[in-house]
């Protein structure tokens, strides 16, 4: 059971937000779920989650509610804002749907009601920008009517070890009671610990720094990768014999999407310019792991001309973000596409887990069956699904014209010493 009486409502019902509510659900806590996607809301409704990050036992919680319609959140007097905070073309931080939400929490909100956002974003975000609209919606003071607190969201997805209840989570608000009560109500489902930041900006810095540092470490390998094969070496072999010693990090070369690592370097590039300050180290790291997507295609284009295959019909395995996920939202498998296409080369597209009728709208690339694939000189296989790694080089074979070809493996999960006569491989 719950060891705290607050009535929780959360914004926001994505990959982040069911899991955060399915977690107090199963404590005991009363939840509202929120989300402006009628949609989404009349999945979860019917027992489907399309992020497949809940089990379906837990979409049907005693106490878990779900909802489009904000008066419902009248109910609530503990708020959770878990909406995307992506960027825009220009590479800016889009602070939109936050702000929506702030709104939507604001016309519902009571004397001693506490707002916790939990969506990454630069250090100052939640009292510089939504804090004002909060008290605009509801006509309160922060600190005295109401009070607001950060907690930034760890959810990795498709990561069943690492999940909301077993990750440290660092809480954070604007006053010592309101801290007392947050840490409370995390620390009701939590059973990682809580560590208690000093200030809401601590909180938020400390958020967008780990995805930034993953970032300059994947960027690192990008370019350790570039030189390697300019110098006729196995990244993977050299990554092999480096990690015997005993401090060696462990990263490896790849394409850098999602909308966390992708992303949120950005946010705290922003704010550092307002500042005054231009980073170079981070934005260095962005442009080599922005431009990599391109950097394969156009090895792949290199490969297929030195074996006289134009035009040429290039398959590609994998359009999600990371494997395993059903996630498309700024994959760098689309980077490739369009490198590809804009070199003359066919491309068909083939990802199990995908949902066909999201990457119709997003990228306007139409998802081909396994069984509907025309043969083709080269294989790109960009996304380490377990479907595919477990198919293997029987599975990467028969999809070739005449049984040979190109294969471009991006994360080294094909067994060398098992590479089928006929067939040239490159990994990353």
């Amino acid at each position: 059971m719950t060891t705290h009486e607050r009535k929780i409502a959360v914004i926001g019902l994505g990959y982040v937000g069911l899991p955060v509510a399915a977690a107090f659900a199963r404590s005991g806590a009363p939840v509202i779920g929120f989300d402006i996607d009628k949609k989404r809301v009349a999945e979860l409704h019917a027992g489907h989650d399309r992020t497949r990050e809940v089990e379906p036992s837990d979409l049907s919680l005693p106490g878990l509610t779900y909802t489009n319609d904000a008066t419902a959140l009248r109910g609530a007097d503990f708020f959770i804002v878990t909406v995307p905070t992506p960027i825009d073309a220009e590479r800016r931080p889009d602070l939109g749907a936050m702000l929506a939400a702030s709104k939507t929490v604001g016309q519902v909100l009571k004397r001693g009601d506490i707002v916790v956002y939990e969506s990454t974003v630069y250090p100052g975000a939640v009292e510089e920008d939504c804090v004002p609209v909060l008290e605009s919606a509801s006509k309160m003071s922060a600190g005295k009517d109401f009070t607001v607190g950060y907690s930034p969201e760890r959810i990795n997805p498709g990561d069943k070890a690492h999940c909301f209840e077993t990750i440290t989570k660092v809480v954070s608000a604007q006053d010592a009671p309101t801290l007392d009560i947050v840490a409370n109500v995390y620390g009701s489902v939590v059973k990682a610990g809580i560590h208690r930041a000093p200030s809401i900006k601590v909180a938020e810095a400390a958020k967008v720094i780990e995805n930034t540092q993953r970032d300059l470490n994947i960027a690192f390998m990008n370019e350790l990768s570039v030189i390697f094969h300019k110098l006729g070496i196995d990244t993977g072999d050299v990554l092999a014999a480096a990690e015997t010693k005993w401090n060696f990090q462990k990263f490896y070369p790849g394409l850098v999407g999602g909308h966390c690592i992708g992303v949120d370097p950005y946010y705290l590039t922003h704010r550092a310019g307002k500042a005054g300050f231009h980073p170079e180290v981070i934005l260095s790291g962005r442009r080599i792991n922005d431009d990599m997507g391109q950097s394969i295609a156009r090895e792949c284009v290199r490969m297929l001309a030195r074996r006289n295959r134009t035009p040429a019909t290039v398959i590609i395995l994998g359009l999600t973000f990371k494997e395993n996920v059903p996630d498309t939202r700024n994959s760098k498998v689309v980077d490739i596409v369009r490198e590809l296409q804009s070199s003359g080369v066919t491309v068909q597209v083939n990802d199990p887990l995908a949902i066909a009728d999201e990457v119709r709208h997003e990228y306007g690339i139409e998802l081909i069956g396994m069984d509907a694939l025309a043969p083709a000189d080269a294989v790109i296989l960009a996304v380490a699904h377990d479907q595919y790694v477990k198919g293997g080089w029987s599975l990467v074979k028969r999809l070739f014209k005449n049984d040979e070809g190109i294969v471009l493996d991006i994360k080294a999960k094909l067994d060398r010493a098992s590479k089928p006569g006929g067939v040239e491989l490159w990994r990353l």
